[in-house]
């Protein structure tokens, strides 16, 4: 008897973990197929809604641009610093009852995320614009400024276009 009883007693966990497993499937397809169904949008897709939309601006470029490692340097050093600094909460929130000990020793934890900063920032990592690359950036950008425009119109012809003559004068612009 006590063999039929564990018997069905295991049954009738997997008969419901069984149950569990098709509710849930069931609730992830009623939800992906018919739920989709009623509430997208029922006009046709054309090239034009397709593209991506970014602020009411076209686009223009590649999506796959290079992005300047100083980005992921500086957002590690914050995720660091940020999860570090979480740590800190708990420990001030029990403060009186840990003592002395506990106020030295996150005195040093502080003192070591400190040490990291300072290190982090002598090497120039939290500038946005490093100091040892800056002049280069601005010498890349004016040649890059100075080819576009000899590009652009030849010397012999003015820059200044005939409305924008117009509107110095304070005529109308058409």
């Amino acid at each position: 008897m006590p063999t039929t009883l564990a018997a069905d007693t295991l049954n009738q966990e997997f008969l419901t973990i069984l149950m569990f497993l098709l509710f849930g499937a069931g609730f992830v397809v009623l939800n992906m197929v018919a739920v989709g169904r009623l509430i997208r949008s029922r006009a046709k897709y054309t090239a034009q809604k397709s593209t991506p939309y970014e602020c009411g601006e076209p686009t223009f470029g590649s999506a796959f641009v290079r992005f300047d490692i100083r980005f992921y340097v500086l957002a590690l050093v914050f995720v660091i610093f940020d999860v570090e600094t979480v740590f800190l909460f708990p420990w001030a929130a029990v403060l009186r009852e840990l003592g002395p000990v506990a106020f030295v020793e996150a005195v040093m934890f502080i003192a070591v995320l400190a040490l990291g900063l300072a290190y982090v920032w002598r090497k120039g990592d939290v500038e946005w614009t490093p100091q040892h690359t800056h002049k280069l950036h601005h010498e890349r950008l004016r040649r890059a400024v100075d080819e576009a425009a000899s590009h652009e119109a030849p010397a012999s012809e003015p820059l200044v276009t005939a409305n924008a003559g117009a509107a110095a004068e304070g005529g109308r612009v058409q």
